[in-house]
């Protein structure tokens, strides 16, 4: 749980010192889809891991990867395309990024569940600025098309 820091201050002369307590073995595991559709605004879905799950795992299965595509299928309306695993061309990648540029930098959190609040106001914030996730799409390549 060390924060990301982007910037910070102190007084002239005096090194800055961030404490963190300790280390927790406890995850966040969130899956996210950028979507859009012609003519209208651009989406992200996203569901997240809980961390103590009925079947021990600590990550997505198959089955909950399959159901996140299906409920964007089901929102959207159309069909959906995924592009292959490559950083560069996935535009979650990016909204990953202004999460950690704006939500989470420059700050310690108390424990994990102030870092999962944080986390899920990041993205309930970025679910209603389509301009935002206009930019991540933009930034893959993809070409948007004016509504």
């Amino acid at each position: 749980m060390t924060p990301p820091t982007t910037r910070t201050w102190s007084r002239r002369g005096h090194t800055p010192v961030v404490r963190v307590r300790g280390r927790s073995r406890r995850r966040i595991s969130v899956a996210a889809l950028a979507c859009y559709k012609t003519g209208e605004p651009s989406r992200l879905i996203y569901r997240p891991c809980p961390d103590a799950r009925p079947d021990g795992r600590k990550s997505f299965s198959w089955k909950d990867y399959r159901d996140l595509i299906q409920t964007a299928h089901q929102q959207l309306g159309a069909p959906i395309v995924l592009p292959p695993y490559a950083p560069d061309l996935n535009p979650v990648e990016s909204v990953w990024s202004v999460l950690r540029r704006t939500t989470t930098a420059n700050r310690a959190f108390a424990d994990p569940d102030d870092l999962i609040t944080a986390v899920w106001r990041g993205l309930r914030q970025l679910q209603y600025r389509p301009d935002v996730l206009d930019g991540c799409l933009t930034g893959t390549g993809l070409r948007r098309q004016p509504p």
